[in-house]
């Protein structure tokens, strides 16, 4: 399992962290999300051979949040 950390500036609120936790939890090989609002950051324990860190990226922002950083390790 890969450990990616998502930081999404926008997210605030309970309704953001349950549309967003669901986004990544819907994408084949993700087994854990986690969401601290309080500092905006989005943790999610993946299988990188099923959903590519990157595809992590594109469902929050599928979602109609903006990430601090594109780029995701």
């Amino acid at each position: 399992m890969a450990p990616s950390t998502l930081t999404v500036p926008e997210m605030s609120c309970e309704a953001c962290r349950t549309t967003i936790a669901g986004a990544l939890e819907a994408l084949p090989g993700v087994v854990a999300v986690g969401v601290d609002l309080d500092r905006r950051l989005v943790l999610v324990e993946h299988d990188a051979r099923l959903t590519a860190p990157d595809r992590l990226a594109t469902a929050v922002e599928d979602q109609g949040y903006e990430l601090a950083v594109r780029a995701v390790p």
